[in-house]
């Protein structure tokens, strides 16, 4: 009995990067949809051709009638007409007022002051307001800055000009 020696070859794996891979399962995506595509071009080959879609139109759009202020004093009524204006126009951090007509509290108090001087006694009692709460806040922008919705700004304008009616500004 001859028998020749065997040899055997073991093959070490080819290790495939990541676009090789990806390229690879992106051919088989390709595959596995066309011939989706195929079969459903077959499944619908015998259904009758639906009537297009009619236009939809909508009813014109219903803006909400603006809330009265509450408030008689004049302070307490122009924090509450910043908070409105800070509710439908927007809010922002960083600045008084962004490209959008968002604007910060600060702005949005300046903007529906009627004087420089009613702005600022706005601003003095919403910065006691927001004291109440926040001991460290050292001033109103630092305080817009740090937060990360307009949650709290509204909170604290509403409770600002509760402060104000309160004290009879």
């Amino acid at each position: 009995m001859n028998t020749a020696p065997t040899t055997t070859e073991t093959r070490t794996p080819v290790e495939l990067d990541l676009d090789a891979r990806l390229a690879m399962v992106g051919a088989l995506m390709d595959e596995r949809l066309a011939l989706a595509n195929i079969a459903f071009e077959v499944d619908i080959a015998h259904l009758p051709a639906a009537d297009p879609i009619p236009a939809v139109t909508a009813p014109p759009l219903v803006h909400p009638a603006p809330v009265p202020c509450p408030y008689s004093t004049p302070i307490a009524a122009t924090l509450h007409r910043a908070r409105v204006r800070l509710e439908t126009g927007g809010w922002c951090t960083g600045q008084l007022r962004d490209e959008q007509g968002a604007a910060c509290l600060i702005g949005a108090i300046r903007a529906e002051a009627a004087t420089r001087g009613q702005a600022d006694d706005a601003s003095v009692v919403l910065l006691d307001a927001i004291r109440r709460d926040f001991a460290g806040a050292d001033t109103i922008p630092s305080w817009n800055d740090a937060q990360r919705s307009p949650r709290l700004a509204l909170l604290y304008l509403d409770r600002a000009a509760a402060l104000a009616d309160s004290r009879g500004l």
